[in-house]
Order: structure tokens, then C-alpha cells, then sequence
């Protein structure tokens, strides 16, 4: 497998929050003066502890939310400052929450369906897109079935594949595998590593798990607690090409090891 960082970057959105804050009316700072810069076609793990502004940080990022101070820059190469607003690039932005949010009367074909039918793209074109994005997450036998019919992974799947469906260069996800048993949970993620890889696309990945953050990322950033400050930015120094078998290597135990140092330092 290639590093999706050297042979598809292109595909990708650059990000770059520059000293950002978000306060809310009831006093509750989530962010205060974060800066961080995402190149294209990067993989990022966010960890932190509860509550330190993971989640505000994606909305931001996704224009669902808006800084009270500090500039949120989205765009081909907004890290060496040349970007487009949030709103422009939204259409190329995909968001995985932590519940599949799927709706229970469409099949799954339907439902990977959706964003394209909202878009106004023919029949015919959504049927082939989702159809390729179905088979992407290994659904391909299920695109009949109801989310009632499957099971927490399957419909896990079902909502990468929709994410998937528009093609987009930016995909944030928001511990979308945390609810999973961990065997389901590796296999996810070792699916989700595949898709970036042979997408190219910017991806920013919410997780608690710094087993999860060292086997998918590039490169973690750990938070502190509220206001969230990023305390440390850590380059996850493993191969490109990720297999089951390297969760129990002694190098993978070093980056957790990292991983977890920060995440006491900043109050986890």
C-alpha cells in the first residue's frame, strides 16, 4: 500500500485554524487560541479528554459552527494561506458522527443514496456511485436490507459509504467506531486506512483511543482539558503500509505509550 501523503496529496484539502476561540453564551470557553495546520491528504487523530472541544474543533472545520475569534481556513492550499471559505468547500466535505444516523425506512442503497439525490444528480448516476461506495466498505450483498436488518458494524459501513458517495477531499469523523466491539472496531479502521489511501482525501478523526489514533493516523494531536489547547502534536513514526499484526509490535507500543503520556498530561 502507498502512503496516500506522496502519491494522491492533490485529492486532498489543506486546513489551518489560526488561534481560534470559541465561547458560548453561557460562559463555557471550548477552544481557546488553538492553532493547527493540516496539509493535504494528511491523516490527523485528535485525542483529548471529554468535553476539551474535539467535536467544536470538527464543526468549525465543517462551517456547522462559527469562531468566536481567530480564522478557520479550508481549502487546496490553505495551509500556505491560500484557501477558500468553509462555505465553498463544503461541498466537498463529507462528516461521520458517532451514530450512523441512518434513515430506518430506505435500504442502504438509499441511504449511501441520499446525499447525491440531494444534490439533484440523476438516477442513474446515483445508483452507480453508491453501488461503487457500498462496495468499497464490503456491502455489496446487503444493499437491499433495512438498518434494522444489520448490525451496529454494518451500519457503521452504511454511513462511511455515504460519506464516501460524494467523493470528498475533506472527511471528518467523530469517534464513529467508539460505540463498536474492538474487533469490529480493527477491522473499520483497517478499512477506513484503505479507503484513505487509495482516496487521497484529508482526513481529521476524532477518537479516544490511542490504539485507534496510532494505527490510522499520521500524526496525533492531544488536547488539553477545557479550554481545549493542543499540548502536543506527535508524528506517528510507523510504516505506511498498516496490518492487523503491527497493533502487537514493540514500535506500536512505543507510540501509544506517547500517546497516553500526553493525554495525562492534559488532564485525560
Amino acid at each position: 500500500m502507498h502512503d496516500a501523503s506522496t502519491t494522491q496529496r492533490a485529492a486532498g484539502l489543506g486546513v489551518q485554524l489560526e488561534n481560534v476561540k470559541r465561547a458560548y453564551p453561557n460562559g463555557v470557553v471550548a477552544l481557546d487560541g488553538l492553532n493547527l495546520a493540516v496539509s493535504p491528504g494528511e491523516f490527523v487523530a485528535i485525542l483529548g479528554p471529554s468535553g476539551c472541544g474535539k467535536s467544536t474543533l470538527l464543526r468549525l472545520v465543517a462551517g456547522l459552527d462559527r469562531p468566536t475569534a481567530g480564522d478557520v481556513k479550508v481549502g487546496m492550499d490553505a495551509t500556505a494561506g491560500a484557501a477558500v471559505s468553509v462555505q465553498h468547500s463544503r461541498a466537498t466535505v463529507a462528516y461521520v458522527f458517532q451514530d450512523a444516523h441512518l434513515l430506518p425506512w430506505r435500504n442502504v442503497l438509499r441511504n449511501v443514496a441520499l446525499p447525491l439525490e440531494l444534490r439533484g444528480v440523476d438516477r442513474r448516476a446515483q445508483r452507480d456511485a453508491s453501488l461503487r461506495a457500498i462496495g468499497q466498505v464490503g456491502l455489496s450483498d446487503a444493499i437491499d436490507r433495512y438498518p434494522s436488518q444489520l448490525s451496529g458494524g454494518m451500519r457503521m459501513r452504511v454511513s462511511l459509504a455515504r460519506a464516501m458517495v460524494t467523493d470528498p477531499r475533506l472527511l471528518l469523523l467523530d469517534e464513529p467506531f467508539a460505540a463498536l466491539d474492538e474487533i469490529t472496531r480493527q477491522r473499520l479502521d483497517e478499512q477506513l486506512r484503505r479507503l484513505w489511501a487509495d482516496r487521497g482525501m484529508t482526513v481529521l478523526f476524532v477518537t479516544h483511543s490511542t490504539t485507534e489514533a496510532a494505527f490510522l493516523a499520521q500524526r496525533a494531536i492531544v488536547m488539553s482539558q477545557r479550554p481545549g489547547k493542543i499540548i502536543e502534536d506527535h508524528r506517528i513514526d510507523l510504516p505506511s503500509a498498516r496490518q492487523a499484526d503491527l497493533r502487537g509490535a514493540p514500535e506500536f507500543a512505543r507510540e501509544t505509550r506517547v500517546l497516553y503520556a500526553a493525554l495525562e498530561r492534559g488532564g485525560a
